[in-house]
């Protein structure tokens, strides 16, 4: 296993999605050491004082009156980590579990919390080891932290909780003691500070953001593959037309859509004559639409990225200023925001796909393809009933769009009385990128039966490779077949990148840098 080693406050997406991808293990890079003792050492002195500091020497929220004896913190710490771990549903996926470790590490890591080292040196072992705490998936509104989350991470450093270690699920004390490592005893504030924060929410809204990346990537091979295919037009992908508009990700998906289909015979066939003067918008509009969530996109990964980099626990040790001050870092209206924008993209990027399969399959619309695009009409019914689960998908995620951020409910005895729901506005996207994998995995499919439909014309070269990817994998449809098998094989040669992988970098664009993007 490699070992990344980031800097608190300088962590880029890039980063992220390689600790995402690869399993990465972790080291905060020992510069932030003397900021994290010296807010440790604040908060110990803060523990024994007589001024009522939040969380440290009190009770936590409407419980914030209470005063708490030195010699009951570490016991306060831990009865908060065992009576917020109430999350429940399915457990958290190992590799979003792991960039929420990451992402803990990296707000503590600023110096601001009061954590002491020796806790983020406990979780950096955990993460080189493959030790991954169960994370319940739901329990958290987003705001006063991903309390619930959090807590079921941070009961498997204390001994308490679950975790799967070398692929068995066990007892977090278990896990532990089999990997050689110690439980930590919290010190004052500890727990909370582990507790409070975004990193849940972040961690799935990171994800649903690397997935969506992927697609959106994918969209340029399908959309480019389905134009060929009803023999459209690739006058609307010239620059001038997307220059007098002048959004980035327009410009961009444009260019890479008439490099990709550059050579084409298919289309050099019906550039005179063609009778057709404008295809329809699913065709003619394709770099608006795809270029808009480009955009989209690259706003919520700057988002997120700013989000990966922060300290988001409650109180902060202001070390210049010689405060701890309770603020509202923890609240994640931002992480909210970002996962509704990229929640929308998902949905579009769907929603103008689908009717590129309905296109494809209407021989009153896809100019001459047949019925279905079944070798037999009649006999086979060929992609009509694929077209209809695309239908399906395309309505769930228009549903599934609907903004989270815009909810909210008060908790905890009203004194968190407007919170983010961050939390299952993130989560929703791993299933969103799902049902538009399958979309794009269906699309491919018809636009490979398409282009193969106008033989002996050729697609462009850089299209002939990706359908010499895809018939390694799922031949042509000579005759009906059950069909199951097919899409979902489709689908994962879109998120994998497989198709990508085939093409030179030129042909694709860059939809992770999000600094240029401002």
């Amino acid at each position: 296993m490699s070992t990344l080693t980031l800097t608190p406050g300088n962590v880029t997406l890039s980063d992220l999605e390689a600790v995402f991808r690869d399993e990465t293990a972790v080291l905060v890079d020992r510069s932030a050491k003397p900021a994290i003792d010296e807010a440790a050492g604040r908060i110990a002195k803060a523990a024994t004082g007589s001024d009522a500091v939040y969380g440290v020497n009190t009770g936590f929220g409407k419980l914030a009156s209470v005063k708490i004896a030195p010699e009951d913190t570490a016991t306060l710490q831990r009865n908060l980590i065992l009576s917020h771990c109430c999350g429940v549903g399915d457990a958290l996926d190992r590799a979003t579990t792991r960039l929420m470790m990451v992402l803990k590490l990296l707000s503590l890591g600023r110096g601001a919390s009061g954590v002491r080292f020796e806790v983020l040196g406990l979780i950096e072992d955990c993460l080189e080891k493959g030790i991954t705490p169960v994370i319940p998936s739901q329990g958290s509104v987003g705001a006063s932290g991903d309390l619930a989350p959090l807590a079921h991470m941070t009961a498997v450093l204390i001994g308490e909780g679950e975790a799967v270690y070398s692929g068995n699920r066990m007892p977090g004390g278990e896990a532990l003691e089999s990997a050689g490592l110690t439980p930590v005893v919290l010190g004052p504030k500890e727990g909370l500070g582990l507790i409070n924060g975004t990193q849940f929410s972040t961690a799935c809204a990171l994800s649903g953001l690397f997935e969506a990346w992927r697609l959106a990537e994918a969209t340029l091979l399908t959309a480019s593959l389905s134009t060929d295919a009803i023999m459209g037009s690739t006058a609307p992908l010239l620059p001038e037309i997307h220059q007098l508009r002048g959004h980035r990700g327009q410009i961009e998906v444009a260019h890479s859509m008439r490099t990709i289909m550059e050579g084409s015979e298919i289309r050099d066939s019906h550039r005179e004559g063609d009778q057709r003067v404008q295809d329809p918008y699913c065709i003619r509009c394709q770099p608006q639409v795809a270029g808009a969530c480009v955009d989209l996109l690259r706003m919520a990964g700057r988002t997120l990225e700013i989000e990966a980099n922060a300290a988001t626990d409650n109180p902060l040790v202001l070390i210049d200023a010689d405060r701890i001050v309770s603020g509202g870092n923890f609240h994640a209206e931002p992480v909210a925001f970002a996962a509704d924008q990229i929640a929308l993209a998902i949905a579009e990027l769907g929603a103008i796909a689908q009717r590129r399969v309905a296109l494809m399959v209407d021989p009153s619309l896809s100019f001459d393809l047949p019925p279905f695009l079944a070798k037999d009409p009649g006999l086979n019914s060929g992609m009509m009933i694929a077209e209809v689960t695309t239908a399906a998908l395309m309505s769930e995620n228009k549903h599934l769009a609907n903004p989270c951020s815009t909810d909210s409910t008060p908790t905890s005895a009203n004194q968190e009385d407007h919170v983010s729901m961050a939390a299952h506005g993130a989560m929703r996207l791993a299933r969103m990128n799902t049902n538009l994998a399958q979309i794009l995995g269906v699309e491919l499919l018809c636009a490979a039966e398409g282009v193969e439909h106008r033989a002996p014309l050729k697609t462009s070269a850089a299209l002939q490779s990706v359908l010499a990817r895809l018939r390694e994998d799922v031949p042509p449809l000579h005759a009906d077949r059950y069909m199951a098998p097919d899409l979902e094989t489709a689908a994962e040669l879109v998120r994998s990148r497989a198709l990508a992988s085939v093409l030179a970098p030129g042909h694709l664009i860059s939809l992770g840098d999000t600094h240029a993007a401002g």
